[in-house]
Parts: structure tokens; C-alpha cells; sequence
């Protein structure tokens, strides 16, 4: 993989790395604890924030792992070992790499 494209991509791991970052504290404030008035607050309504809280527990755990991925792909770049398979050490097809620029295998081994 040439330098261009190694930019590219770091480029665009570094932005996703930003984005991800930005957005961690709207789910840490989803994903708190559920505080609700017994007395005042109906069944549904207690139901309807529990689920949300699971949805945005779900959330950062997603956004968790993807963060450790992206950090993964970056020290690969800078290890000079990005874009080639894991498995076998062949190189990974660039449009693999731009549709998840984190992913670890060719699409031979991936399989």
C-alpha cells in the first residue's frame, strides 16, 4: 500500500476515532442510571426508560469496541503492517478497507 492511500485511511480512522469521542458523553448520560418517581411515573413510562437505558448501554459498548478497533488500526499504520491479512499477509483490497477500515482479514480468510 502506498503512502497516499495509507494517509487516506488514517485520515479516515482518525476522524471516526473524533466522531466516536464527541458522542461519548450523550451515551454516558443514556446509559446512567434510571431514576424515576415511583408515585408519579406510570408502568410504561418506567419500562420505556429501562429499555432505553439497555439500548444506550448497548450503544457505548458498540462505540467501545470500535474505538479499541480504530486504535488497533492506527498503531498498525504506524507499524507499517495496515492492509495486509492477518492470516495470511496478503494484501486486503482497498475497497474492503474502505467499507471497514478497521477489518483485520482478506475476504478469503475472512470467510
Amino acid at each position: 500500500m502506498n503512502k497516499t492511500e495509507l494517509q487516506k485511511f488514517k485520515k479516515l480512522l482518525l476522524d471516526w476515532r473524533d466522531d466516536l469521542q464527541s458522542t461519548s458523553e450523550v451515551r454516558e448520560e443514556g446509559s446512567g442510571t434510571v431514576h424515576l418517581d415511583q408515585q408519579s411515573v406510570g408502568r410504561l413510562s418506567r419500562m420505556d426508560a429501562l429499555q432505553g437505558q439497555a439500548l444506550a448501554k448497548a450503544g457505548k459498548q458498540r462505540a467501545e469496541l470500535q474505538l479499541r478497533q480504530i486504535e488497533a488500526a492506527l498503531t498498525r499504520i504506524d507499524n507499517d503492517d495496515y492492509g495486509d491479512c492477518m492470516e495470511c499477509g496478503e494484501p486486503i483490497n482497498p475497497k474492503r478497507l474502505e467499507i471497514d477500515p478497521t477489518v483485520l482479514y482478506c475476504i478469503e480468510c475472512a470467510r
